[in-house]
């Protein structure tokens, strides 16, 4: 079983948490996409003078802004293609059937919502069985304990405030690892 991704989604249709483990295999026949520096290691030198740029710390800062963006953009994209689908099986098999997930050649794409409308996103290899106990674990055992019981976490997440939980981060990564 190989996860490549993992996505909440707030009641206000923000991206409150991503977190990519491996990139998704690339298309048949698709030319492979080389992104040449997604480090912004040595983006922290300094000179002391104010009038000089070092290229490097340009150049890294640009492709760590070009990365969160392609990050904010896949996780739009996700969001719109989840939010279409259910409402598509809402409409088409009535308000009792629920979207579950849905399979393409690269990857298949599963799906959570809670009582609350958190949701869940995983994309997962095409070969994995239903995650949704595992997302439901993941509601459970980590995001209640760590996120909803800490009197410190944001209870409203706007603006594009994401989570920032150590606890719920190195649990969540455990727990894939643990899996994969």
């Amino acid at each position: 079983m190989v996860i490549y991704s993992f996505y909440i989604f707030d009641r206000h249709t923000e991206c409150i948490y991503s977190k990519t483990w491996l990139p998704p295999p690339p298309a048949p026949g698709a030319q492979p996409q080389h992104d040449i520096s997604t480090s912004t290691t040595g983006a922290a030198v300094a000179s002391s003078d104010p009038h000089h740029h070092n290229p490097n710390t340009l150049r890294s800062s640009r492709s760590a802004v070009s990365a969160a963006n392609k990050a904010s953009d896949d996780a739009k994209l996700i969001f719109g293609t989840v939010f279409s689908l259910r409402n598509m099986v809402r409409k088409l098999g009535g308000e009792d059937d629920a979207f579950i997930s849905y399979r393409t050649a690269q990857y298949k794409l599963h799906y959570y919502e809670t009582a609350s409308n958190l949701r869940f996103v995983m994309l997962t290899d095409t070969g994995t069985l239903s995650m949704r106990n595992v997302m439901h674990q993941i509601y459970i055992n980590l995001w209640c304990e760590y996120v909803v019981k800490n009197p410190l976490a944001p209870v409203e997440h706007k603006g594009g405030a994401g989570v920032r939980n150590e606890l719920f981060e190195l649990g969540l990564n455990q727990f894939i690892t643990g899996l994969m």
